[in-house]
This record gives C-alpha cells, structure tokens and sequence, in this order.
C-alpha cells in the first residue's frame, strides 16, 4: 500500500512514498440514510470559525458547522491502563502537515509519545475489535475513513465517534491521487466525496479535518487544496506495514522495532486488517512495559463539507440497491 515517491511541498516538506494503492470490496450496500445529527446531552457549543485561508479567486470554503460536542472518553476503571496522557487540540488552518515520514515542521511528540492511527474503517469485526482493545487500555486513536466504507458500515463508524476517538477521512474510494488518468476534478471528488460520506455515516455530524492520503501519495496539487480547505494532512514516523505481515506478532514486532529506535512518533496501523485487530492487544501492553505514552489528537474546529457533493452523496445513496417487494412477489414456485 505505499508506492515510493517523492514530492516536496513549498520547499519545505521532503515527500517519500512507499506501497501500492489498492481496492477494497464492499461488505453490503449502503442502508437508507440516518435521520440527523442525534441530540447529544451538552448543548451544542460555539465552534470558532478560522482565520482566512490564501484560496484562489472565487473560492469558497463554508465556515466550519456548529455541532455538539464529541462525547468524551469513557471514565478509565481499570488500574495500570495505558490511558491517555495528554491531549493535543490541532488548529487546521491552512493544512497543517503531521508525521516526519514527509512533513519535518511541526515536531510536537515528546519522548516516549505515540499517536495510533488506524486507515480504512470502518470494516465488520476487525474495527470493533480494534475498539475493544483500546477500550480495555483506556486509550485512543484517529480513524481514517474511507467513505465507501462508512456508506457499508454506518454504526461502526458511529461507535468509533461514541467512544471518543477522532475520526478522519482517507477518500471516497482509496484511489491513489497521484495517478495521472484523475483529473483534478476527480481528485477533489475523491477527497470531498470521501468526506461528505464520513459525516453522512455519522448522521450529519461532521468529522475532524483531519486528512490521510492513500498510499501516503501527496500531490502537490492537492496539498494544496486541503491547506484551501483548512484541512490538516497526515503522514507518519511509524509505519506497521501489517497489510503485508502474515501473522498478528509481526505487527507487532514491525511497530516495537522502529518505534524503541525512534524514540516516538505517528503510528499508522489499518483497522480493516484482520493482523491489526488480533496484534493491538499484545501491541498496547509491549508499548506499556516499554514507557511509551499515547497523545490523543483533537480538531480545534469540525470540517466543512460541501454542499454539491452532499447533495452528489446523498443522489448514490438513494439508488434503490435492495428490494422492497414480497417475497411472493419476486420468487415463484414454477414446479416441484
């Protein structure tokens, strides 16, 4: 899943890429949409708008929505957990960039730190055991979710928000944009798209700006675009390669490796890998007994979706994908 490359950005972000991009298959087509955004139990809050990014003329960025409160993490009861141990608030404007893999500037991990990132999600069984083992460590993570994957599985992707964890976006379809046959109109697609299908699975609450590109392919371009957006991208230090590990203690071996000769950093695991799932367990008690602490990373402001591709979202959705009619109706015994 990572395709080696460089780019740099603005002279100071040295970019270099390694996997391949590749498909997924969907579970189940989507169910109908959900009803709005559910009433949460604080009042909403004002959500600060942020200062004006650099966009070219005649672009319009809408001002970041006022929603509720992110219900917070659940209460830590268990004695010795990992935990969290502090958390970070990211202010996205103009795209910050994370994860010296390709962006050096902003190095705010201390000693010993950690971030879990997990792509792909959400996905059955494997998302949800992924929440059960940060659960029992009381612990955290970002989710970057494809969106296709948030149309299949809408109340994983709830869970994941209920339980605290940040949820970010990963594109529409996993498609890599640094291929030459997208034009730019399908890569913006792919990346508002993606977007639009987070907060639609969500049930019209929108997700952090926070961005990961597939295959960590960073064009220029597009870097760009979501510094427009005021959307913070995400590389990584740590990179678990579990798409390619045949058993679950090669993650976790991969992880513990490049991160007690690092010292720290952004970790980027795959939710939707069954390894990952099976590894996580083991892989929070080693990073425990080995001193390292978990940061959690919280968006300063929601993202702004755009209302043509809600609108191009909620069109697909509305596809009559599955049968309404009677069973008698469609199957006829014609002989027996």
């Amino acid at each position: 899943m990572r395709v080696a490359a460089g780019l740099i950005l603005a002279s100071a972000m040295s970019l270099g890429m390694t996997g391949a991009a590749w498909s997924q298959t969907p579970a189940a087509k989507p169910a109908a949409a959900p009803a709005a955004t559910p009433a949460a139990a604080a009042p909403a809050a004002a959500t600060p708008a942020p200062a004006a990014a650099a966009a070219p003329a005649g672009f319009v960025n809408p001002p970041p929505p006022k929603q509720a409160p992110q219900p917070a993490r659940a209460a830590c009861n268990t004695p010795g957990a990992l935990g969290v141990a502090r958390t970070v608030e990211i202010d996205t404007t103009g795209g910050p960039g994370f994860g010296f893999e390709h962006f050096k500037e902003l190095d705010f991990l201390r000693d010993k730190e950690v971030v879990l990132t997990f792509d792909d999600g959400p996905w059955p069984k494997n998302t949800p055991a992924v929440l059960k083992a940060l659960a029992d460590e009381c612990t955290t993570g970002i989710f970057f979710s494809i969106g296709k994957h948030a149309t299949y599985e809408p109340e994983i992707l709830k869970q994941v928000y209920a339980a605290g964890h940040t949820v970010g976006t990963h594109t529409w379809s996993h498609a890599n944009l640094n291929n030459k046959k997208l034009t730019e109109a399908q890569r913006k697609e792919e990346i508002e798209k993606g977007l639009s299908a987070v907060k639609w699975a969500l049930g019209g609450i929108s997700p952090s700006p926070f961005f990961r590109f597939p295959a960590l392919q960073h064009p220029p371009e597009m870097v760009t675009y979501l510094g427009n957006r005021n959307t913070a991208i995400f590389s990584c230090d740590i990179d678990s390669f579990d798409f390619k590990a045949s058993k679950p203690e090669k993650v976790v071996e991969t992880v513990m490796k490049k991160l007690d000769g690092k010292g720290k950093g952004i970790v980027l695991m795959h939710d939707f890998q069954k390894h990952t799932a099976e590894a996580l367990p083991e892989l929070l008690k080693r990073l425990k007994a080995g001193g390292y602490k978990v940061v959690a990373m919280r968006s300063k402001f929601p993202a702004s979706t755009l209302p043509e591709y809600d609108q191009e979202l909620l069109k697909d959705i509305k596809l009559p994908t599955v049968s309404n009619r009677p069973v008698n109706s469609v199957v006829t015994t014609v002989s027996e």
